[in-house]
């Protein structure tokens, strides 16, 4: 019977392991300076590799290499099994000379296979003797970690700074500009917030840019800064003559090391020895020569750009009288499409028509609003009839030509049949009218059904089961409440009980910030999850909470040595490996499962 199980659950993974594709992938910085370590690594698909060839890295030195490493997860979704496993192997290289080098491809040999990666390159920029000393890794939002300054040492201008830049000095009014707020760096900084200000006579619209922030190398005044554009505005000036967008003041932190703080008291300051000084960015205002527009003819319909179209469909082309008609205008183009008004459609006499309905599909774009307007008219002919409904014209500005555009639909036919509710028959009675599409009701003429005004509440047997529930409604509130207050009183009890629940939250969560490549946050919730644990097993104030009174506090309560150190070794590898100097993503697979493990082996001796 045991055997049985055995190979049925070897051929439930049989399917996805002989259907699985290998493959080799390199894994590599795009950019870095002349002395920075970097890390290459090769990934393949399967654990199953029999034999690796790499050859030469031009432009680096191999400081160390290959180590290998290898992972692998099941899992079972609606009865379907699924199996995933990987091998890496991660050399450690010193970049020598400025210039662009190809990396090399790897030939793996697996299952009497030979596969081959992809080609990968790396742009080394001559150092700039900013001080990095090699120490570039993963930093806040995925960032590439500049110079970790000593706390206390001077941030100067020259140290950090956001230029601005505008896509055009004079443009027309509705025109679209962009402006561009790029931050060059040489420091290590956590965040950076900034926003665009009210603007008198602009209109503002900001585009979407990535949360990630990921820096680039770009080399200024012999200096390689990590450059990234922080965030991008689309203005549409509504003045004209000279407009200013004034001075933004962005707040930075930059992430300094306090190397006087003991090693054993850092979690006290988040967990570590690095503190976070406050700076305030300024980005310098931008002038914009605003020209006015040309003589606006009378149909002009607003819209300032490019690439303007506009067309339109009248459904259905064939109706009883009183029933509606639906017109369809789509406006497309690049430009103030938000600021735009409605194409105006000149219905027949006798028409019942009705303001349009807009739906807009566009988007932000450096060029402006770019996609397109959907405007829906409805209208009722109350008479049979062939009817035309004329073009529609839309009129724009178009800033290429610097001339206005005017663009034509078709016109629309329409064929109108004669209803017996079409007209209305002139009579003193109002029974003798003939209702209009349902649309209008006449007032009632049957007798109303009215109620006495001295039929009261109180008294009645109603009025008595509603004091009733309300007091039964009151105790059983009061009962909940004093259980509820009970249960409340062991703070240490409950604190306990919410010990591994809080714990297993963060790990869920390092385990998600391990998935995204993220390594500060991945180990700051890390460290988190293993304090905040034994603080709340241990029902420990944060002001308590030091890796010697922790210790004590487990053999007190019967957790053996072994345990405790265990325990102890983890936190430490945590808090060493999150600004360890070269790629801190290395470690992260065995810290996590060390910390899942020691957090399980505390759970079941507590």
């Amino acid at each position: 019977m045991k055997r049985t199980t055995i190979l049925l659950f070897i051929l439930s993974f049989l399917p996805s392991l002989m259907g699985a594709q290998v493959r080799v992938t390199v894994q590599a910085p795009s950019q870095t300076e002349e002395g920075q370590r970097i890390h290459v690594s090769y990934v393949v698909n399967t654990q199953d590799v029999d034999d690796i060839e790499v050859g030469e890295f031009p432009g680096f030195e191999v400081l160390f290499g290959p180590s290998t490493s290898t992972s692998s997860s099941f899992s079972m979704v609606n009865g379907k099994t699924s199996h995933t496993s990987q091998k890496t192997f991660t050399y450690t290289l010193m970049a020598k000379k400025a210039g662009t080098y190809k990396l090399p491809v790897a030939v793996v040999k697996s299952g009497g296979q030979t596969y081959r990666s992809n080609q990968a390159s790396i742009q080394v920029l001559q150092g700039s003797g900013n001080g990095n000393g090699g120490n570039s890794g993963a930093s806040a939002g995925g960032a590439t970690r500049q110079r970790l300054q000593n706390a206390g040492e001077r941030i100067t201008k020259d140290d950090l700074f956001i230029t601005v830049t505008a896509s055009k000095r004079r443009l027309y009014e509705q025109e679209a500009v962009l402006l561009t707020y790029k931050l060059y760096t040489l420091v290590s900084i956590d965040q950076c917030i900034g926003k665009m200000p009210e603007l008198d006579g602009f209109h503002t619209q900001q585009i979407e840019l990535p949360q990630q922030k990921t820096l680039k190398y770009e080399r200024v005044n012999g200096r390689n800064y990590g450059t990234v554009v922080w965030s991008q505005y689309v203005l549409f000036p509504q003045k004209t003559g000279k407009l200013t967008v004034p001075a933004i003041n962005f707040e930075a932190e930059v992430v300094q090391q306090d190397r006087s703080i003991d090693p054993f008291d850092a979690f006290f300051n988040g967990g570590s020895s690095l503190v976070r000084i406050p700076k305030t960015i300024v980005a310098p205002a931008v002038e914009l020569q605003v020209d006015a527009l040309p003589t606006r003819p009378a149909n002009f319909s607003g819209a300032v750009g490019t690439q303007f179209n506009i067309s339109g469909t009248l459904t259905p082309e064939q109706v009883d009288a009183n029933d509606a008609v639906s017109l369809r205008l789509v406006v497309s183009g690049v430009g103030n499409m938000k600021l735009m008004k409605a194409p105006t459609v000149q219905w027949p006499k006798d028409f019942e028509s009705y303001d349009p309905k807009t739906n807009d599909k566009t988007r932000v774009g450096t060029n402006g609003a770019s996609g397109n307007v959907v405007y829906d008219y409805t209208a009722v002919p109350r008479h049979g009839g062939r009817y035309t409904v004329p073009p529609v014209e839309f009129c724009y500005f178009d800033t290429n030509s610097k001339s206005y555009r005017t663009l034509r639909t078709d016109s629309f036919h329409l064929a109108v049949a004669k209803t017996a509710g079409s007209a209305i028959r002139r009579s003193v009675n109002q029974e003798d009218l003939t209702v209009l599409n349902s649309d209008i009701r006449y007032i009632k003429t049957s007798p109303l059904k009215l109620k006495s005004s001295a039929t009261t509440f109180f008294g009645t047997a109603a009025h008595w089961l509603s004091y009733a529930g309300s007091l039964a409604l009151f105790l059983l509130m009061v009962a909940v409440f004093y259980r509820q207050a009970k249960a409340n009183a062991n703070v240490a009890r409950r604190r306990g009980k919410k010990a591994s629940k809080a714990a297993t939250k963060r790990l869920k969560s390092a385990a998600k910030l391990l998935r995204q490549g993220e390594a500060r946050s991945f180990y700051d919730e890390l460290t988190r999850a293993l304090w905040g644990y034994v603080g709340d097993k241990l029902n420990l104030p944060v002001a308590e909470l030091s890796k010697d009174n922790v210790g004590s506090q487990l053999s007190e309560r019967g957790v053996s040595d072994d345990a405790i150190q265990h325990f102890l070794s983890v936190l430490g590898e945590c808090e060493f490996a999150q600004y360890a100097p070269g790629d801190p993503s290395a470690t992260m697979d065995k810290l996590y499962a060390e910390a899942t493990e020691v957090i399980n082996e505390l759970d079941s001796k507590l």
